[in-house]
């Protein structure tokens, strides 16, 4: 679904996040329309995960404003939450209670009706249904991948944030998942931003790559736009370009 700028999702204006000594993100400024796939591209350290995490309020940003879904994230964010979902393969839920027990939790917290209903979909559309009743903690990498993403579409969101969405997986279940993603996008309309290290993962899937580096933006454009610019041939090569670039300010 092509995206529409005049109707952004996401609204991020001159944010800044410092860690003491450490300029983290660096007065980034950027919208993302409704309906598009956006990805976050760079290296560890360029600032997507910090990106992330502001855009959900699990850290606020030293300066700079934030706004979701038309909505003020760092003063009204309550009012757009049951809209929005987050998926990382690096946020574990509790290991004690078994993936059924802990996605019931997070649908009554999301206020999903017919909660039951929606689990079977989603075991059945992710593969899970065999481990539904075992403890969280003792699933692989890859199965807790899949876990994490169930937990992302319980409420249907509008706006789904994604980091790194099919790490640990194997390649045939990795582009199951992808298309599957996709295929609730276009049905649903709803808008991604993605971290991702997965360059081919990023070629399939997104209309538009954010390409960042030290905190900061440093080039942004469709995969094919950017693959023109730098006269390569894969996303791989532009990261390869982007990281390996001198530094400001250096000779």
């Amino acid at each position: 679904m092509a995206s529409s700028m005049s109707d952004p999702v996401i609204e991020v204006a001159a944010v800044s996040k410092r860690f003491d000594e450490v300029l983290a993100v660096d007065r980034v400024s950027f919208s993302v329309g409704r309906g598009s796939v956006c990805a976050l591209l760079g290296g560890n350290g360029a600032g997507k995960t910090t990106l992330l995490s502001m855009l959900l309020g699990l850290l606020l940003p030293t300066s700079g404003r934030l706004s979701l879904l038309g909505t003020d994230m760092l003063r009204k964010r309550y009012r757009v939450l049951e809209r929005i979902n987050f998926s990382s393969p690096y946020v574990d839920l509790p290991q004690r209670l078994t993936v059924r027990e802990n996605l019931t939790v997070y649908a009554r917290l999301y206020g999903v009706r017919k909660v039951g209903q929606r689990l079977d979909e989603l075991a059945g559309q992710l593969q899970i249904g065999t481990f539904l009743g075992r403890p969280y903690g003792t699933l692989s990498a890859g199965q807790r991948t899949r876990v994490a993403l169930a937990k992302a579409l319980l409420n249907r969101p509008e706006l789904l944030l994604l980091d790194e969405p099919t790490a640990s997986l194997d390649p045939d279940t990795a582009d199951t998942i992808r298309h599957f993603l996709k295929g609730y996008q276009h049905q649903s309309g709803a808008t991604f931003l993605m971290a991702s290290h997965n360059m081919l993962e990023v070629e399939r899937m997104c209309d538009d790559v954010i390409v960042l580096r030290c905190g900061e933006i440093v080039d942004r454009g469709s995969p094919a736009a950017l693959l023109a610019r730098y006269g390569r041939k894969t996303l791989e090569e532009v990261f390869i370009d982007v990281a390996r670039a001198p530094d400001r300010g250096t000779t």
